[in-house]
This record gives C-alpha cells, sequence and structure tokens, in this order.
C-alpha cells in the first residue's frame, strides 16, 4: 500500500468521532443511573474533557487505547504503513493528555483516564465500579472535617489584631 497524501490523511482522521463514541456513553449511562450527574465536554477547562462532575471538583477522560497510545494493551498496535507518522501523532496525543492533567491540576481538578479496553464486557463492570468507589472517596476526602489538633498551630495567628508594643523605660 502507498503512502497517504496529507490531505488524505486528513479525509480519513475526520471520519474518527471523538464525542458520543460507545465507550463514553457506557461510563454515561452507568454514572446517571447511579444518581451521578455531569457535564459534557467543557471548553472553559483544558482539554474538553468527557465528563466533568463539579460536585467532585473530578474530570474523566474516555480514552481509546490506540489514539492515545494505552502502553501493554492489546489493542494498541502501531499500523504497518506509515509508522514514522502513526507513532509521531500518538507521541503527540500522549504529551497533549500529560500537559492537559498537570493543568486540570493546578486548578484543583481530579483527572480519572478511563480507557477502551477497561470496557469490554469481561472487566466493564469491575471497571465502572471501582469508578464510583473512587468519587465516592474523593467526595469524602474533600469535605472530610479537619480536627481541632489540625488547625491547632495556626490559633496563634491572627490577621486583625496588631502586636502590641509596650514602652517599659517612660512608664511612671
Amino acid at each position: 500500500m502507498d503512502k497517504l497524501t496529507k490531505e488524505q490523511r486528513s479525509r480519513c482522521m475526520s471520519a474518527i468521532k471523538g464525542k458520543n463514541t460507545i465507550p463514553e456513553l457506557l461510563v454515561r449511562k452507568f454514572l446517571f443511573s447511579r444518581g451521578f450527574r455531569y457535564r459534557l465536554n467543557q471548553s472553559c477547562l483544558p482539554g474538553h474533557p468527557d465528563l466533568v462532575l463539579r460536585k467532585y471538583r473530578t474530570v474523566i477522560f474516555v480514552n481509546g487505547c490506540f489514539w492515545h497510545g494505552h502502553e501493554g494493551c492489546k489493542y494498541y498496535v502501531m499500523p504497518k504503513t506509515n509508522v514514522e507518522f502513526w507513532r509521531n501523532k500518538i507521541e503527540q496525543n500522549r504529551l497533549r493528555d500529560k500537559e492537559e492533567q498537570r493543568k486540570l491540576a493546578s486548578l484543583g481538578w481530579h483527572c480519572i483516564t478511563i480507557w477502551e479496553c477497561q470496557l469490554k464486557p469481561k472487566v466493564r463492570q469491575h471497571t465502572l465500579e471501582s469508578l464510583v468507589y473512587t468519587l465516592s472517596h474523593i467526595f469524602l476526602e474533600d469535605r472530610k472535617v479537619k480536627s481541632y489538633e489540625d488547625s491547632k498551630e495556626n490559633l496563634s495567628i491572627m490577621a486583625a489584631e496588631m502586636p502590641l508594643e509596650y514602652d517599659t523605660k517612660n512608664k511612671r
């Protein structure tokens, strides 16, 4: 097979769905059935996460194993033709994913990545139950009441009070 021209590649790439994929729909339906509410593809956040759960300060990316280069996965197989193009394309996707997650974390968001292979029928239920557990854990940790011992050291500093200085030399 001959190498594809840039125009042919772009036509092939434009046919790939980026939203409402089957793996994404599986996650969405499961979370909704469990009472989780979310927003889709928020453009105001780096990377336009697939799902945004504001209550949990969590974003979820549902990644295809091939397109995002899932290491060690049987669904991530480098094509035999145009290898250099695909290697560069997938490496750029990986770097972009890491950078977007770093930006989200710096904004205070928890990032969860669910791989396409984790939603195959044999392991789907376990993956989705683990997701619910993780979200519940995040929710509880974020709302944990701090004990008195944790905040004890901060009690001595009062921002509103100015330290008083006494003049001991001119004392009558």
